[in-house]
């Protein structure tokens, strides 16, 4: 028989979704995949029911109905200064994770580099990958996740076609900063490529850290694809409801993609999500406090049962070194560590080997997701009580 694609032999499947399938396998407590174990907010779910009676169930406009797209417009502005025409500038999508691949997609040409800070959201590798470019990868540094200037610098060249940039970090946590940005923002023009923002944790940030998007900076208007969802702000990660902003060229060139990729988002979900995005000023600074609780909660017992967090700025994640632990659980890898943490504790997490670039990374960090009810919390405590 034919061979198959080779491109598919270059990635993995998910371990973030492996692990969640080991954890229910094992009717473990699951810190490994981003998504909330509470009730999602009740007005979005009563917009939801009343958008299916009124009949909303059949195609909606392929990138995205109207109303949705006013509503992104107008909270793109007033919360991101980020100024975008709903009707040739924004296409919805089936979540920030068909934005990211349709977004490359229509930007990629063989050959393209892409650069991606490392550690990375898992999906990115191979969405380069699937979209014909070349990652390459710059690493974030502990303790606070920064990256080296002149290491990046060095990444960019005349084949880099574009960056792609997680604020706040999933899985660091880490929040991009002005003067950050400037530099990235210089490099995008000096090297003539675009910005891939992914912003999908815009809400979730801490210790009075501040979000700024980067298309809102002098220079980036035009360059720069910002990319959001509904899922982690309103904690309905299912509903699959996201979007990307740029500039009508570009636009033109994603709606096309989006088109033969899914057709369209859910319709009834659109709806309710041009809801959901008028929220008061109230429900956010109650999302944060939630997480902001939440956070100290888990990092305390990390700290009891001998692990070494960092601490996050921003996101629902926690990465902790674990290298007092392997011995005690004979873990030959993080791979290995994890599998062996859920034998002995029922908790689910994440190798952090994942989200690093080539096969023989050993990293000795695992990710926690504390997006999580207080009981959930304090059933890990519980549980990991027993490590020491």
């Amino acid at each position: 028989m034919k061979h198959l694609s080779y491109i598919t032999e270059t990635f993995t499947e998910s371990v973030i979704r492996e692990m969640t399938r080991v954890s229910d396998s094992m009717n473990g407590i699951n810190l490994s995949q981003g998504f909330p174990d509470f009730e999602s907010p009740a007005d979005i779910k009563q917009s939801a029911i009343k958008a299916i009676n009124e009949n909303w169930n059949q195609y909606p406009v392929t990138f995205g109905e109207p109303e949705l797209r006013e509503a992104i417009s107008k909270k793109a502005w007033t919360f991101n200064h980020i100024k975008s025409n709903p009707d040739t500038d924004i296409t919805v999508t089936c979540g920030a994770t068909e934005a990211m691949i349709a977004t490359l997609k229509a930007i990629i040409n063989p050959g393209d580099e892409i650069i991606i800070f490392e550690p990375f959201y898992e999906n990115y590798g191979p969405d380069g990958i699937l979209s014909g470019a070349k990652p390459k990868y710059v690493r974030l540094h502990t303790p606070d996740w920064h990256f080296d200037y002149e290491e990046l610098a060095a990444a960019f060249n005349a084949k880099t076609k574009a960056i792609i940039i997680n604020t706040p970090n999933n899985p660091t946590g880490k929040v991009f900063t002005q003067a950050e940005f400037e530099f990235i923002a210089a490099l995008c023009q000096k090297w003539d490529c675009y910005a891939i923002t992914d912003e999908i944790y815009e809400h979730i940030i801490y210790d009075g850290a501040q979000h700024i998007s980067l298309a809102s900076l002098s220079g980036m208007e035009d360059r720069t694809i910002t990319i959001n969802s509904i899922s982690k702000t309103y904690s309905v990660t299912g509903w699959r409801v996201g979007w990307a902003i740029a500039a009508p060229n570009i636009t033109a060139r994603i709606r096309k993609v989006h088109d033969f990729l899914t057709v369209g988002a859910p319709t009834p979900f659109q709806h309710a999500a041009a809801e959901a995005l008028a929220f008061p000023d109230e429900y956010y600074r109650q999302l944060q406090d939630k997480y902001q609780q939440s956070r100290a909660h888990l990092t305390e017992t990390l700290v009891m049962a001998g692990f070494k967090p960092f601490n996050p700025k921003g996101a629902y994640y926690i990465i902790a070194d674990v290298s007092d632990l392997y011995a005690m659980l004979k873990a030959e890898n993080d791979m290995d560590f994890s599998k062996k943490l859920i034998l002995k504790t029922r908790v689910a997490t994440v190798p952090g080997s994942s989200f690093y670039y080539g096969k023989d990374i050993i990293t000795k960090q695992v990710r926690f997701a504390f997006c999580k009810k207080q009981e959930t919390l304090d059933a890990v405590r519980v549980l990991f009580s027993t490590l020491l």
